[in-house]
């Protein structure tokens, strides 16, 4: 049987689970594009993506444009049959999606078209929402707007964090593309056009976004914390000292800061704060 030959195109931890099943399934990744590394944190330590460090594993072809229009002529040289785009990044022109004889699919993590956008898995928990899910859509040139191919529903459990219902939708979203790939190809799946009147959208994160404030509704500071575990991370500021808030529970419908991190200190638990500065 040919082996299809797939162009992998992602950049965050959602995407890593996708390419290994890809690889272990016995289908050709022609090449690996992704985000250019970028210096992180203090050091600014230059990084690569996870799904670089992946490809690095398997001695993948790796691209990375700072835009992927730049690498069309490539793409065309390499003559995919299907691109699979995950957790990537850059809008992609529909003069590259269109190169493959399969088109392109994108995996998506939220039951499209609800929470179309950047922050499907954040927003989902900051809105107190009891399920989520996994959609397997054709990309076309509007944001996550595409016929879709396949959907699965997920609970959400009442402790996820957004790092933890991210792990759980990235295995579910490859179980299922695994599953439904062989149909794909033989053109065995009837795709189906999603329902404009019920799309909403996610904004793009940034560490503003994690500013608490402990007047707020306790419910909404509990869901905001799981929800911008670990990024964009949650703060706020006791005694003009900016803090950390890594964990929090509700009990009696007081809120308990379980774990927090002053500035430039080790992460400790609420009352050890407290009781620090009461001395």
């Amino acid at each position: 049987m040919k082996k299809q030959k797939i162009i992998f195109i992602g950049t965050s931890s959602f995407a890593i689970t996708t390419l290994e099943e890809l690889i272990e399934n016995n289908y050709e990744i022609l090449a690996v594009i992704t985000a250019p590394d970028k210096p992180v944190g203090r050091k600014q330590e230059v990084i690569p993506s996870p799904v670089k460090e992946i490809a690095l594993k398997y001695n993948l072809l790796i691209l990375q444009p700072k835009k992927i229009a730049e690498i069309e002529k490539k793409i065309h040289e390499l003559k995919p049959d299907l691109i699979l785009v995950s957790s990537y990044g850059q809008m992609i022109p529909k003069s590259i999606l269109d190169i493959p004889k399969k088109k392109s699919l994108n995996l998506h993590p939220s039951l499209l078209p609800k929470y179309r956008g950047a922050s499907p898995i954040q927003t989902a928990i900051l809105n107190g929402e009891k399920t989520t899910g996994i959609t397997i859509m054709k990309i076309d040139e509007k944001m996550d707007h595409g016929p879709i191919i396949a959907q699965q529903e997920t609970d959400i459990k009442p402790d996820d964090t957004y790092e933890s219902l991210e792990s759980r939708l990235s295995e579910e979203i490859t179980k299922l593309l695994i599953e439904i790939l062989p149909r794909y190809f033989k053109n065995k799946i009837k795709p189906k056009i999603q329902d404009e009147d019920n799309a909403t959208y996610t904004k793009i994160l940034t560490r503003d976004d994690g500013r608490i404030d402990l007047k707020e509704n306790v419910q909404k500071i509990e869901r905001k914390v799981r929800a911008f575990y670990p990024w964009p991370g949650t703060w706020t500021e006791i005694n003009n000292q900016r803090i950390k808030i890594l964990k929090v529970k509700i009990k009696d419908g007081f809120l308990f800061l379980e774990l927090i991190q002053p500035a430039g200190k080790k992460p400790m638990t609420g009352e050890e704060f407290f009781r620090g500065h009461k001395k």
